[in-house]
């Protein structure tokens, strides 16, 4: 049994992982199969092989945890359920899922298998909590953007509703929240929501203060990159945390960083048990060694460490602006050059195989050692194909004594032997083990012929044991065996080797019985509640001021949609910029409330007690209050509100649409990722009134981190920041420019290059079911407002008149609308 409760779970991406994350002593791990992966690039497991991944953990002791946390289309939920179904006979312990009408399918059919909230259903309160545990689920992965604090409150919630949390540990960030991002889907075409992301967020950029036209100061070009996260320094915090379990993120990374990051964590969390069971005054005395860790941590990958947002901070402390990828350890500096020949001043000890980078003022590139020795001065010589010059930076990116060496036999499994040689009686061979780690004895035994007496030379117990000791090409290796063995017993050594391979056949056979045991109950399709109504067109608009708001009421606007973020006098955006002009009266009368898909409430933002907003107080009984997250529509739901599901809950198939409807949505807002055909094929049976942005900007990420911050600390006084009062934008390398805005609560909202406008399509969304499409005027103006409401309220009334249809706009994009996602 492990010395401490909190599981360690770590990242298979493929069989040679599996190995080693088992050998370096994960308590769990997670792998992806097939399609329904967030990480398709990684090896991943098929259902052969995830039998034989389930075989070798649960011999072992270690769980396993499938990884279906993707959304899933129209035409796959079948499928994705399919595959769950087979992955729990092969011996999966958990499912990892984002979507919720594929989480609500496994509860459903299979009522066995325990289902995991993945990090991407953004999860961040006791509302969320609630949610989860409403879908069935035993644990959630939390939301990367939580500070401590927020992950201890959130621990004792967890505890009196019986679920498990989980964080992540260790690994690569993204910066946007975690099945938020678009920005891959939208300007690739692969959607991070469906395991393709392109890491555009890797990609250099520079930001823009629109009415300077020109480039603000950065510390480098990468603005969307984050270092990785490393809690080293914090494990016990995290520990205290009230988690469950501890997640180290690399499904796509070698086989030697799952060892090694799994090896560093697995000792720390070791000795912080063994601390915790030490009296009060010894705690002291036991100590991790922190450089020598993050050392280790750094030799396998690193773009510099972080703590990310465990420890309150959200600034460019967070971020690795000069640096996208792995930048190794520093091991020196080039101290002289001559044609090619350089010698290196090292800091570090360097071996052959070792793969250094030079960090030079043209650039950098990469030089294997072939040849590690060194002068009397400690100088490293090595002759480059490349130019270098004296005083670059070298680091090491891959040490060739960290290489695993794969076994697929490895770690063996102990077992304690009892061999019977009794004259007159069956050889008896019997072997035990705890190796399923649930604290019990598992027995496996065979018998062979009758024993008799020696012809000639008597068998020795030394002989037995060496033989029965000959575990050969088997998981299991021997740790202790009685022999019980009568005088002049003869046996011929094959007998010993035919038992005690049946015997250890048995032992494995009944080491893996719970889990070979599991069959499949024929499960009827679910009821499905009466489709919607369909019919009609409601022309709404999501509106971030006032004047905007009053401009589309009098274009024709059926409905206003108000951000909660937006209504508070002061926080009204124009453009995407602050401005107070707008704000010369109130908003009309009859508008939805939207609420963000970060709640700001409970501490959850970084600006805390400074805004004083509490969406939650905004949902009213009997009123509609458009939701950003699955834990607002529980509590709306609860309050006796009428929520409607906003975009950012990705509905995609008929089972989650479902889902929703069952936790009481009353209207849904579709996935910008969904295609026209699938929209279709969604409304056929949909319980609820479908709804869909046609006009307006598509927000790619929100980020916790203010990506205003790359031109300079601030204060972080969001509510009167100053940067706030301009209009920024990024800017790629290929001249597009991604508008930023940031709201009150210090967050920002990265915005497509290429506003969307699908009101020519009007005509086909009508016929394909839809009964409300939205304006966004989030970057408009007034007078832009007006023309974007009038457009659709045209198309709309065109489309429901004769069917025909508007022209289609000129420097726009139709999004996923005609193109779908793959």
């Amino acid at each position: 049994m492990r010395k401490n409760h909190l599981e360690l779970l770590a990242p298979a991406g493929n069989a040679a992982c599996l190995h080693a994350a088992v050998s370096a002593g994960a308590d769990a791990v997670y792998l992806g199969l097939g399609e329904f992966n967030a990480r398709r690039g990684a090896g991943n497991f098929d259902l052969g092989s995830l039998g034989d991944a389930c075989d070798y953990a649960h011999l072992r002791g270690v769980l396993v945890y499938l990884a279906l946390n993707t959304v899933v289309l129209p035409d796959e939920i079948n499928q994705a359920l399919e595959a769950a179904r087979q992955a729990y006979r092969c011996g999966v312990d958990a499912f990892i899922v984002q979507d919720i009408g594929l989480a609500a399918e496994i509860g459903r059919t299979l009522p066995g298998a325990r289902l995991h909230v993945s990090t991407q259903m953004n999860s961040h309160t006791a509302d969320g909590i609630e949610a989860a545990r409403q879908l069935g689920a035993k644990r959630v992965t939390l939301a990367r953007e939580l500070s401590l604090e927020q992950i201890s409150t959130l621990g004792k919630v967890a505890e009196e509703a019986g679920i498990e949390l989980e964080a992540f540990a260790h690994g690569a960030l993204c910066v946007s929240y975690s099945g938020q991002c678009l920005m891959s889907s939208m300007i690739g075409g692969r959607s991070a929501n469906r395991g393709l992301c392109a890491q555009a967020c890797r990609l250099p950029y520079t930001l823009h203060n629109l009415a300077t036209m020109k480039a603000l100061p950065a510390e480098g070009e990468h603005l969307l990159s984050p270092k990785d996260l490393c809690t080293i320094d914090v494990l016990g915090d995290l520990v205290q945390a009230g988690l469950s379990s501890l997640k180290i993120e690399g499904r796509m990374k070698s086989p030697e960083y799952v060892f090694t990051t799994t090896s560093v964590y697995r000792r720390a969390l070791d000795e912080l048990a063994d601390a915790s069971s030490l009296p009060s005054e010894g705690h002291s005395r036991v100590r991790v060694d922190h450089a020598e860790d993050k050392k280790k941590l750094s030799e396998v990958f690193s773009r510099g460490f972080s703590t990310a947002y465990l420890e309150g901070r959200r600034g460019n402390e967070i971020m690795s602006y000069s640096r996208p990828n792995n930048r190794g350890v520093c091991i020196g500096r080039v101290a002289s050059e001559t044609d090619g020949a350089v010698a290196i001043e090292l800091s570090d000890d360097v071996a052959a195989g070792d793969v250094l980078e030079f960090w030079t003022n043209k650039g950098r590139f990469t030089h294997t050692v072939q040849d590690a020795s060194t002068d009397r001065a400690g100088r490293l010589h090595l002759r480059l194909q490349e130019k270098a010059g004296k005083g670059d930076r070298v680091f090491r990116v891959r040490k060739a004594g960290l290489v695993f060496e794969d076994d697929p036999l490895e770690p063996r499994v102990p077992v304690q032997g009892r061999a019977a040689l009794i004259l007159g009686r069956p050889l008896a061979i019997e072997f035990s083990s705890g190796g399923t780690g649930e604290g019990r004895q598992v027995v496996g035994s065979a018998e062979g012929r009758p024993v008799e007496a020696a012809r000639t030379k008597s068998v020795l117990e030394s002989e037995v044991y060496e033989h029965i000791d000959r575990m050969g090409n088997t998981p299991f290796r021997l740790e202790e065996l009685s022999i019980e063995l009568d005088d002049g017993v003869g046996i011929g050594f094959s007998e010993l080797h035919q038992v005690r391979a049946r015997a250890l056949g048995a032992l494995e056979e009944n080491l893996l019985a719970s889990y070979k045991g599991r069959s499949l109950e024929r499960t009827q399709e679910r009821e499905r509640p009466r489709p919607a109504q369909r019919g009609g067109c409601e022309v709404a608009v999501w509106a971030t001021n006032p004047a905007c708001a009053r401009a589309a009421r009098k274009a024709g606007a059926d409905l206003l949609y108000v951000p909660a973020l937006n209504y508070k006098r002061g926080q009204a955006l124009i453009a995407g910029q602050i401005s107070e002009t707008v704000e010369s009266a109130g908003y009309p009368k009859q508008c939805i409330m939207a609420l963000p898909t970060v709640d700001p409430e409970d501490g959850a933002g970084p600006c805390e007690g400074g805004p004083g907003l509490q969406a939650g107080s905004l949902i009213k009984p009997g009123k509609p209050v458009l939701v950003g997250n699955l834990g607002q529509l529980v509590k709306a739901e609860a309050a006796g509100a009428a929520p409607e599901a906003g975009p950012h809950i990705p509905l995609l198939n008929s089972a989650a649409l479902d889902a929703a409807f069952s936790l009481g949505a009353r209207r849904a807002w579709l996935s910008p990722e969904l295609s026209l055909s699938q929209i279709a094929e969604l409304a056929k049976e949909s319980p609820l009134p479908l709804g869909l942005t046609i006009i307006g900007a598509q927000e790619l990420m929100l980020t916790e981190h203010c990506l205003l911050m790359s031109q300079g600390a601030c204060t972080e006084d969001c509510l009167v920041c100053q940067r706030r009062k301009s209009p920024h934008y990024l800017k790629d390398r290929k001249g597009y420019e991604f508008t930023v805005t940031t709201d009150l609560y210090g967050r920002s909202h990265l915005f497509n290059a290429v506003s969307l406008d699908n009101a020519h399509a009007l005509p086909e969304l009508v016929r394909a079911g839809v009964t409300a499409v939205m304006v966004d005027t989030t970057l408009m103006t007034v007078a832009e407002t007006t023309k974007a409401v009038q457009r659709a309220v045209r198309a709309r009334d065109i489309a429901l008149r004769s069917g025909d249809s508007v022209s289609k706009a000129e420097g726009v994009t139709s999004g996923h609308l005609f193109r779908g996602v793959t």
